[in-house]
């Protein structure tokens, strides 16, 4: 297989394409702005899926789902929200479609407007919160802890596989509790289920803060959020969780009789990560020779390819390569065994570099004398000997070190990117080099604004470790108590 993807360091966003495609993730559709997850893609989609849903359900959260449809009248209700949100909605204002004798094929039916347009959502907070009215009456009620898997609809302009989309798929979590501080708590459980998520499942270190009142949700209270670092130095928010406060519950009117009696509005939280993190993993990780996946998330963590010249040793070696795959199947390993004829195994060897499986077992006629068989890592492009005797050890060993290291090198990316600024100077010059600069701000979202307009970074987040500091806004001079993470993104 010819090389195929151009270089991260030629075109950095032409390559992250060239490999989404050509990896088999996705692919763009009839459809302006939607995209067509493929089964590998999707593969590891549901390796997340399956991960984030165990964890949330471990918090005590369950599952249900919502209507797709939204009625416009519920967006006006929370004015932040619909500010947030207008410019990104898609409208359904017809029912029916019907012939159209004068140039053929169909048309709308004039007929069939509907009594009240239906927004497809962007997000779900305006039908949970009505939904949500009707199953609260009393502190017994609550907590609510709920979560869906659906797909939402947010109207982009500018469009990029994974990362941002007309269509995409994620999970939206929405919760109604008793008091501020039952709902504050809920905001930074979740928001620990991201990052340890993010950090054991995708190998990739993340930085919890809390955003600006410029980038918060629209509609929050308090947004929190994880941000990683991607390898052209530009900063992925990788997930929000949101303390809503009491807004939407005002909004939908959802009150309950609290313990003595008193009639209160409910407390709320939503939170989200979607399909996003799959272009996360792609920029977080690999390299011009393809994907390069952490194992917890690799659909195979090991393929098996035979080698061979005759039909007698294509039988000896597929037949010991299944008896491997039997052998680690046992520890939890997923193992593809490629025996098919139609390809050479360098053709073979090539394709899964690209597709990123984590481990390749290579068994010749040879191999079968000696007991070994070859090791090559997809993460270091190396290879070693291994007798077939310790495979069983050796490779669930492996996949952990192979994890760990994945994560060790993104981390210390991130740390060899990451600078203080003092001054004006420093902050321009770092901006152009890329990366999470750290610097102060006083506050202002005036401030904010011109840094964003004179320089394309954003206030990442205000990160929840960071320490009082006292110093002077690196725009403005004016006094600043604690440093924020400013940075490009995504």
């Amino acid at each position: 297989m010819a090389k195929v993807l151009t270089s991260r360091s030629e075109n950095y966003a032409q390559w992250y394409n060239d490999l989404v495609i050509k990896a088999d993730l996705a692919e763009n559709s009839a459809v302006r702005g939607c995209m067509v997850i493929k089964p590998y893609g999707y593969a590891i989609w549901e390796r997340m899926q399956a991960e984030l849903d165990r964890m949330f359900k471990e918090t005590g959260h369950v599952n249900a789902y919502f209507p797709l449809f939204i009625p416009k009248s519920f967006f006006s209700r929370e004015a932040a929200h619909v500010k947030g949100f207008a410019k990104e909605c898609a409208v359904v204002t017809h029912y029916r479609l019907t012939a159209d004798e004068e140039n053929g094929g169909l048309k709308v039916d004039p007929s069939a407007k509907l009594e009240e347009e239906l927004v497809i959502r962007p997000t779900s907070e305006t039908i949970i919160w009505n939904t949500y009215r009707n199953w609260i009456q009393s502190y017994r009620d609550l907590p609510i802890l709920i979560n869906q898997w659906a797909n939402v609809v947010r109207w982009e302009m500018r469009t990029r596989l994974f990362l941002r989309t007309a269509e995409f798929l994620w999970q939206e979590g929405h919760t109604a509790h008793e008091t501020r501080a039952e709902a504050v708590e809920e905001t930074l459980k979740i928001l620990g289920v991201y990052a340890t998520f993010a950090e054991q499942f995708l190998a990739l270190p993340v930085i919890k803060g809390i955003k600006s009142e410029t980038e918060k949700f629209a509609g929050a209270e308090d947004t929190y959020c994880i941000e990683a670092l991607m390898q052209d130095g530009k900063a992925l928010q990788a997930g929000t969780s949101h303390f809503l406060g009491q807004n939407f519950a005002k909004a939908f009117d959802v009150m309950f009789a609290s313990k003595e009696g008193k009639q209160e509005y409910v407390w709320a939280t939503s939170w989200g990560v979607s399909t996003r993190l799959m272009g996360a993993l792609v920029m977080a990780h690999s390299d011009d020779n393809g994907l390069v996946l952490p194992p917890k998330l690799a659909p195979q963590q090991v393929v098996i390819v035979p080698i061979y010249k005759t039909p007698e040793e294509y039988a000896a070696t597929v037949e010991r390569a299944h008896l491997i795959k039997s052998q680690l199947v046992k520890h939890g390993i997923t193992v593809k065994v490629d025996d098919r004829d139609t390809h050479k195994p360098g053709w073979k060897f090539a394709e899964y570099e690209l597709k990123g499986v984590p481990v390749r077992l290579a068994i010749g006629p040879r191999d079968l004398e000696n007991g070994t068989v070859e090791v090559a890592r997809r993460d270091t492009l190396t290879k070693e000997t291994v007798p077939m005797e310790s495979l069983e050890v050796y490779i669930p060993a492996l996949m952990d070190q192979i994890q760990a290291e994945i994560y060790n090198k993104a981390l210390r990316f991130r740390t060899e990117n990451t600078h203080k600024a003092e001054t004006w100077e420093e902050f321009l010059d770092l901006v152009e080099k890329g990366g999470f600069i750290s610097a102060h701000w006083d506050g202002t979202p005036e401030t904010e604004k011109a840094i964003q307009e004179e320089t394309k970074a954003t206030i990442r987040c205000i990160p929840l470790d960071s320490i009082d500091e006292p110093g002077i806004c690196i725009k403005t001079g004016r006094p600043s108590n604690r440093r924020a993470i400013f940075a490009r993104a995504y």
